[in-house]
């Protein structure tokens, strides 16, 4: 486990934000110079109450409520100004890490649990945002407070002060211990939070699953572990609260008897008047709830390194698949595609080579500009993969990828995927219009262009007769669209984006006949003057290709037209039979 704090790693993000800080800082410091004028005027007024001096006592009441009224003006722009700073910085650091996240590889999101991502991005960085508002905000105030007071308790009486405090070296390494045991118990409370934000997260997007196969019990029990997990994880960090809390407060209170008994002593030897003992006795007041302070943000110092050290962890893991410094922009392309000895296995290149569990062996596959290509095979044949890896969300271990000559390593992953669409076997819908899920990636779009495309995917006339028309919401998911509804909406998204290449990945698996047929006439309109990549099991949408390649265990072992390869009574013809027999 780490024990170096990542708190530095803050100052980048805090810069930007100085000039509003310096400003809360002044008022800080304009706020601290009056504490130890508070303590000298509480004295006086002591003197003129003991005096009977009631005229003195009316002048010095309007100075000390002036007094008052000033510190806290300043104490409003310390705090507002703070306050905007560290929402400031929370906002910068939330979008730098989203926009970092949007960044890493396919295979980092195959792995990482969805709850732990929102928590991180949510609880973790509001926690960040906080402790930077309590460092400049309360921290820093408390400790020149402190400092301030402290020297004026010792200008009045610096051996009642030294007597004070020898039970100050004993109460910091308390307060150093708890705090290093909090940040470890802190660590595990959020670690335990984030997995049961997982486990919803998870739940609750399978929850038909859960309730088709009446699996609500289980989950219960999942459920009730994970809570228990998280219990035990807070409890334990609110216990050492409930300890440290008590022992610390002890040993305050041993020090103010201390204070009283030399006190006493001090003005028994004539070293120290009443009223400067009364003033003194104000000065400690004054010290005790900034000690208290600096405690308690200690622990929630320590509670916020576990949160920042979260936060950079996204920041450690960098994605696989980036770009060339020198990378180009993909012109605008025909479509030929080459595949040129691609080797790929999910998992790691070993001394002895490519190890793990390899997908593609030294393939070779060339695609003409405009040809439609259908790739079968049994799952895990490669078929998937081999679409990836031209829209880059892998890179091959072995090999390069052409496109129109051009290797696309050499171009942005931006400027290739915008060439390359994709019409997936279950759509993704967001929240929003259905224009906009239309148009999505699209900042502004023109509603004509996107009714064009929805028309050529047969979606125009099911939308017309929604309640808000393209205006309609889509609710999460799109569950409150049919299944064809919602493919014919990714139709219209590819045709949208005009692609010259693109990939359909089971478009039609899930459908119902009459569903399919509509989407199936939708598909065959966008695949016109366009390179085509389909992956089907069921044979009745690659008639039309003109080619079809059988993949089996990474490798293409027929490839032909449909008439050609039944005719060859191969492994085509063999999964022909089973469907239609």
């Amino acid at each position: 486990m780490k024990t170096r704090s990542n708190y530095y790693q803050l100052l980048p993000y805090i810069h930007p934000h100085w000039k509003t800080i310096y400003q809360a800082l002044a008022c800080t410091l304009g706020v601290t110079v009056f504490w130890p004028i508070q303590a000298q005027l509480a004295g006086k007024i002591a003197k003129f109450v003991g005096e009977g001096n009631i005229a003195a006592l009316i002048q010095l009441s309007g100075i000390i409520a002036l007094v008052f009224l000033i510190q806290k003006i300043l104490m409003y722009g310390q705090d507002a100004l703070m306050a905007k700073a560290a929402l400031a910085l929370a906002f910068d650091l939330r979008k730098r890490v989203y926009a970092h996240i949007q960044n890493l590889n396919i295979t980092y999101f195959e792995t990482a649990k969805t709850g732990d991502l929102t928590y991180r991005l949510t609880e973790d960085i509001d926690r960040v945002g906080e402790v930077v508002n309590k460092v400049f905000h309360d921290f820093i105030p408390c400790i020149l407070q402190l400092i301030v007071v402290l020297s004026y308790m010792i200008y009045l009486n610096w051996q009642l002060t030294l007597g004070t405090f020898i039970t100050a070296p004993l109460m910091g390494i308390l307060i150093g211990w708890f705090g290093e045991q909090m940040l470890k118990f802190s660590r595990r409370s959020q670690n335990r939070i984030s997995d049961l934000s997982a486990l919803l997260t998870e739940v609750f997007s399978g929850i038909r699953l859960v309730q088709a196969f009446a699996a609500q019990d289980y989950e219960n029990e999942r459920f009730a572990i994970e809570a228990e997990h998280n219990r035990r994880a807070k409890y334990a960090a609110e216990h050492l609260k409930a300890i440290q809390f008590p022992i610390v407060g002890f040993m305050y209170a041993m020090s103010v008897l201390l204070l009283f008994l030399l006190g006493g002593w001090q003005i028994s030897l004539g070293n120290l008047t009443g009223a400067k003992f009364v003033s003194y006795i104000a000065g400690v007041g004054l010290m005790i709830d900034p000690i208290a302070h600096i405690t308690s943000n200690y622990n929630d110092f320590k509670q916020g390194e576990a949160s920042v050290d979260r936060i950079f962890e996204l920041f450690a893991i960098q994605p696989t698949v980036v770009e060339k410094p020198d990378a180009i922009n993909l012109p605008a392309v025909t479509g030929k595609v080459e595949y040129q000895n691609i080797t790929f296995a999910y998992s790691h290149i070993t001394q002895e080579g490519i190890g793990g569990n390899i997908v593609l062996k030294n393939l070779n596959l060339s695609v003409t500009s405009g040809e439609a290509i259908a790739l079968v095979g049994a799952s895990g044949a490669g078929k998937t993969t081999l679409v990836n890896l031209l829209l880059r969300f892998y890179d091959p271990q072995g090999g390069d990828i052409l496109i129109d000559g051009i290797n696309i390593r050499d171009v942005t992953i931006k400027s290739l995927r915008r060439q390359i669409a994709i019409v997936p076997q279950e759509t993704i819908l967001f929240s929003g219009t259905i224009a906009q899920n239309i148009a999505f990636g699209q900042k502004e779009f023109d509603l004509k262009a996107v009714q064009a495309a929805a028309e050529i995917a047969n979606a125009h006339q099911f939308i017309i007769q929604l309640s808000q028309g393209y205006q309609t919401w889509v609710g999460e998911r799109g569950v409150n669209l049919s299944g064809g509804q919602r493919q014919r909406i990714a139709i219209a998204r590819a045709i949208l984006l005009n692609p010259t290449i693109l990939i359909l990945d089971e478009a039609t698996s899930a459908l119902d006949s009459e569903s399919e047929a509509l989407v199936q006439e939708a598909l065959e309109r966008v695949m016109e003057n366009r390179t085509v990549f389909m992956i089907a099991h069921r044979l009745t949408t690659v008639r039309r290709a003109d080619r079809i390649l059988v993949m089996e265990r990474g490798e293409i072992i027929e490839s032909g037209t449909h008439d050609e390869l039944l005719a060859r009574g191969g492994r085509y013809a063999g999964f022909y039979a089973q469907q239609f027999t």
